[in-house]
């Protein structure tokens, strides 16, 4: 659907309430795509131009799904497709507390949702295969995970430490009591 009104319509199709739609339980018809994607960097686009208003993809962010491969906004009676670069969301900023194996690892995303690595949040990184240039990940809700930013990553690359693991010695970091490890350690 390429209707610039679209967009619009399903705002008016959320239910307001406090912390976000049960988007899992609902499942309208497919109404088709619109014309939205997520770049890789976490900037929202409708119809090719940037959404500028930070409310507005933040609300829209509370309504995406995914299902297997594909993206979607739902709302109780509609649900559309939506195209997704790499993953919905950033994680943005990183703060810690503590350190050691009790050390706790407190993400926030470009869409301020916030999460703390652990089993329930855990970071996982995927290794091109051609550049070896690792993309990490943290699993922010349902079946949707954020994307590291560089510096963000940048940052657990620093609080790295070796951990044995499976034989071999890792790099990785601890979080909520548990070590996810980011890359074999150099020898």
């Amino acid at each position: 659907m390429s209707d610039p009104g679209k967009a619009g319509d399903l705002l008016t199709q959320i239910p307001q309430s406090k912390g976000l739609p049960p988007v899992e339980k609902w499942n309208p018809d497919f109404c088709g795509d619109i014309d939205m994607r997520i770049a890789r960097d976490g900037t929202w686009y409708y119809m090719g131009t940037p959404i500028g208003r930070k409310p507005m993809v933040r609300l829209f962010s509370t309504i995406i799904r995914r299902d297997g491969n594909d993206y979607f906004l739902v709302t109780p009676v509609e649900k559309v497709g939506i195209q997704v670069e790499d993953s919905p969301f950033v994680a943005v900023t990183l703060q810690v507390d503590g350190e050691g194996e009790s050390q706790l690892l407190r993400f926030t995303t470009n869409v301020e949702d916030e999460v703390v690595a652990g089993p329930e949040h855990p970071i996982r990184v995927v290794l091109d295969p051609l550049t070896q240039e690792p993309a990490p990940y943290i699993h922010v809700r349902r079946n949707l995970e954020a994307l590291i930013h560089r510096n963000v990553f940048y940052q657990l690359v620093g609080l790295a430490v070796q951990q044995p693991l499976n034989g071999q010695m890792w790099l990785g970091v601890w979080s909520s009591g548990q070590f996810f490890p980011i890359g074999p350690s150099p020898d």
